[in-house]
């Protein structure tokens, strides 16, 4: 059984649009006055990143988790913590009383970009750290190692774009981040955060306000993007079937030129395979290699 992808393509080219259309909101706000709530208002309302929810919503039941609880309610989103008591997520999906993910989904509009992105990086850090250790301590019982996902859509624009220098008087700061942008560095954001086994997939959008017409966005390589995010998704959510043999889907023979790899963690996929490959590989020891997950290290 193939994996079905729902569409995300357009999809997500809608839940673009409907970003981009909040900020008609935000200058209206501009013009009375309270132009920096206004910009604040964009990226915390509760519904802004509503399109990319759904999206990710019908992925799950599209590939056989139908009657997963998807919560949604601020009332259910919360998880414990090993470092504070809670952590209240944007997305919790639970198979029969078993979390199966936990997803961010995070958006950034300009002008402040230098600040909000070290504010993002800490946060996201943390986030998974704290929830990998309460994971380790039992807090969510004895289950396999959940999907931890984060999203960031951030404004394409020129303070986002142009290169940025960074001042570190005693030691050097690593070649990846001289010289560049922050859109650059959300990239490499989300690339250790999966190397570093923090996240199970992360990605980066970018996309100008001017989007709202044709929800246009661009992504980088296969590590962090759209793609690999939702063909990971995907093959996690088939995980809770294989296990208890709900399903007679053999993954294999919709993935074929993927799996064939050497390398299934996916940290050097290759570049003869397709985009979604990068996904793939790296997911295939999680829905072939449950036992043998490894939980995050001390």
């Amino acid at each position: 059984m193939p994996l079905d992808l729902a569409d995300y393509e357009i999809r997500t080219k809608a839940a673009v649009k409907a970003f981009s259309g909040r900020y008609d909101a935000v200058q209206k706000q501009a013009a009375s006055g309270k132009a920096d709530q206004g910009e604040r208002s964009a990226v915390t309302s509760g519904k802004n990143m509503n399109g990319f929810i759904s999206l990710v919503s019908d992925l799950v039941h599209a590939n056989g988790l139908k009657g997963a609880e998807i919560h949604l309610d601020r009332k259910a989103l919360t998880l414990p913590g090993y470092f504070r008591p809670t952590k209240l997520w944007d997305m919790v999906i639970i198979d029969r009383g078993t979390l199966v993910a936990a997803l961010e989904f995070k958006s950034q509009v300009g002008p402040s970009f230098g600040n909000n992105f070290n504010n993002r990086a800490e946060e996201s850090i943390g986030t998974a750290h704290d929830f990998w250790t309460a994971y380790r301590e039992g807090a969510l019982g004895d289950i396999p190692r959940p999907f931890l996902g984060w999203l960031m859509l951030v404004e394409d624009a020129p303070g986002s774009r142009n290169p940025v220098r960074d001042a570190s008087p005693h030691f050097p700061v690593f070649p990846d981040f001289r010289d560049a942008s922050y859109i650059e560095r959300y990239h490499i954001l989300c690339k250790r955060l999966v190397q570093e086994q923090l996240y199970t997939a992360a990605a980066t959008l970018a996309s100008p306000r001017a989007a709202i017409k044709e929800g246009a966005f661009t992504g980088f390589n296969d590590q962090t993007s759209l793609s690999t995010f939702v063909t990971t998704l995907q093959a996690t959510s088939l995980l809770p079937q294989l296990d208890d043999g709900r399903s007679s889907a053999n993954p294999t023979q919709s993935l074929p030129e993927c799996l064939a790899a050497d390398d299934v963690s996916g940290r050097n996929a290759s570049s003869s395979h397709p985009p979604h490959c990068f996904g793939i590989r790296h997911s295939a020891f999680v829905i072939f290699g449950a036992a043998e997950r490894p939980r995050h290290p001390r």
